[in-house]
């Protein structure tokens, strides 16, 4: 039997990264969209919640308007790049 590592996430910025580092973004999705896939992970968090994580994460991109925005990728996830969330810089 093979030890699969698993990954949690306790905010949405965590998730957020989650999903980009599974190659999640590649193409535009609606908030609605990940909200739905969020919640058949088990992660249910509220709508400012994670339309501040989406907004925040330099990482992905938005279009649209108020309501209806979509987000993609600007770059694949890249372990040596991504710095890890509050990890410090020497």
């Amino acid at each position: 039997m093979a030890n699969k590592k698993t990954k949690a996430a306790t905010t949405g910025t965590e998730v957020l990264r989650i999903l980009w580092e599974e190659k999640y973004f590649w193409a535009w999705k609606k908030i609605g969209l990940i909200e739905e896939h969020l919640g058949k992970k088990g992660y249910h968090f509220s709508g400012p919640e994670m339309g501040m994580a989406l907004k925040r994460a330099k990482y992905l991109h938005r279009r649209g308007k108020a309501g209806s925005y979509e987000y993609i990728q600007k770059y694949p996830f890249e372990a040596e790049e991504a710095p890890i969330m509050g990890a410090k810089r020497k």
